[in-house]
């Protein structure tokens, strides 16, 4: 996370993720580039592209102004105005840079409301392999104390697992590592337990505080929400299960329920056709 990237419209929802951005920044000692995206010229009356350009400008270098004195190095806090499909020029800047993430709201207006509000919410987290933190309407953490790693029976769901430790070890917080399913069988029971049983090792081997716990029934996603809440989570790890429809990203219901859901900000990983890092070598898509 040596750079973190956050979209920004100048609402208050959307400056809410800079101030969870923040917060990482100043644990990984990262670069925060805000991203302010026009519409295309043709879009725009003329005049008004540039007008739009010098307002965008003037906002950020309030930004600025305002929260570098929260940053441990005030250098650390650039923005950037572009034009284009937001979503898409979003990714972009976060892909010129080799050890990025993303930290954004899931809800915005003005320039952003027609990327952050419904199904488009999400195309951002769909069109990316670097991690990506959200926050909703929910309270913003001060610190990451807590974080709750949901694993199911599928095979990418240890994918998050070294994204999620990294944090884990930057905040010197503890990880409630809880297996989730929809049924309890003996064949389940048993594929959940070896992948805590491997994730227990992967803690223990970096000196991480860790708890275990089980969770079974219909609605995963409200269940691990419900844990997160009754342990004061600051932070759920979820893998995003997605699949192709008419050309463009779409994400599984699992990953696109906890993100319109959860009061706690939600890292989401995108599973990788084939991904390995410590004793994690994976295929596959759940949480």
């Amino acid at each position: 996370m040596k750079q973190i990237i956050v979209p920004i419209d100048f609402s208050k929802e959307s400056i809410n993720g800079l101030r969870l951005a923040i917060i990482f920044a100043n644990q990984f000692n990262s670069v925060i580039q805000m991203v302010y995206v026009q519409k295309h010229p043709t879009d725009l009356t003329p005049g008004q592209f540039e007008e739009e350009a010098t307002t965008a400008e003037q906002k950020f270098n309030k930004l600025v102004e305002e929260y570098s004195p929260k940053m441990l190095e005030s250098a650390n806090l650039t923005y950037i105005v572009k034009k284009g499909k937001i979503y898409r020029e979003v990714v972009n800047q976060a892909e010129a840079f080799e050890d990025s993430a993303i930290i954004c709201s899931t809800h915005g207006a003005s320039g952003f409301e027609e990327f952050f509000i419904g199904s488009n919410a999400f195309r951002i987290i769909s069109a990316t392999e670097r991690p990506v933190i959200t926050i909703r309407h929910g309270a913003m953490p001060h610190e990451i104390k807590k974080v709750v790693l949901p694993l199911d029976i599928s095979t990418d769901t240890r994918q998050k697992v070294p994204f999620t430790a990294e944090i884990a070890k930057a905040f010197d917080a503890e990880i409630h590592i809880i297996s989730v399913a929809n049924r309890q069988t003996d064949e389940i029971d048993l594929k959940l337990n070896a992948y805590i049983k491997q994730v227990s090792t992967y803690l223990k081997d970096r000196e991480i505080r860790f708890q275990t716990a089980s969770i079974r029934g219909d609605n995963l996603t409200d269940l691990t929400i419900e844990y997160a809440l009754d342990v004061n989570a600051d932070l759920v790890s979820i893998m995003t299960e997605q699949n192709f429809a008419l050309s463009d990203f779409v994400l599984g219901s699992q990953a696109q329920q906890m993100l319109s859901k959860s009061p706690i900000p939600v890292l989401s990983i995108t599973p990788k056709e084939v991904f390995i890092m410590g004793s994690f070598h994976t295929q596959g898509g759940g949480y």
